[in-house]
């Protein structure tokens, strides 16, 4: 299993599957990662939080926390 957390800088991924529950999930899936959905990876701050990446055609910068929760391929 492989995360977004773990994705490196410049990679384009696709969402597999998303961890978590209730509010925290429902948040990831309204800033618009949904299943199948592409990520691309384009920046990472120099202590690793946030991640920028692209979704959808705009930039989006999430937490590690939340990039743990989803799994990617």
């Amino acid at each position: 299993m492989k995360t977004l957390r773990e994705t490196g800088i410049g990679d384009t991924v696709s969402v597999v599957k998303l961890h978590g529950e209730g509010a925290v999930k429902r948040r990831i899936m309204d800033m618009g990662i949904t299943k199948g959905v592409s990520i691309h990876v384009r920046k990472v701050a120099p202590l690793g939080d946030p991640i920028e990446v692209t979704v959808r055609g705009y930039e989006l910068s999430i937490r590690k926390a939340d990039a743990e929760m989803i799994e990617v391929e």
